[in-house]
């Protein structure tokens, strides 16, 4: 299945322009000029590869998740803990909110087997 990059590599627009313009209609300006705009577009298109191959996607890693208690976590990194998750913390929401709805969504850590499969 093609990627988006190789889509873009193999369009005709990129490299050759608007192919329907006949160059006899247009004044030398205008040939200039869109024969300047085609190739700024291919230069745009190797210098983004070329980017995107040294920088990848990590170019701005995520943030870890807070560790420990809840109690003891600032207001961002509560804010950041729900919206990480989609729980789409309130801009204006308080200390105590945002703290009890992070306790709310805590999964309990499960160390022993229940007794009923025992």
């Amino acid at each position: 299945m093609p990627t988006q990059l190789d889509r873009a590599l193999n369009s005709k627009n990129l490299f050759l322009g608007n192919a329907h313009f006949q160059y006899s209609s247009i004044s030398k300006i205008s040939r200039e000029l869109l024969d300047l705009t085609h190739s700024a577009g291919f230069a745009g298109m190797v210098t983004a590869v070329a980017a995107w191959s040294i920088w990848g996607t990590d170019v701005f890693p995520a943030q870890d998740d807070p560790k420990g208690n809840p109690d003891e976590w600032t207001i961002d990194e509560m804010k950041r803990w729900l919206r990480v998750r989609g729980l789409l913390p309130n801009d204006n929401a308080t200390r105590e909110e945002l703290l009890e709805r992070v306790k709310a969504n805590l999964r309990i850590p499960r160390t022993a087997k229940p007794a009923s499969q025992q």
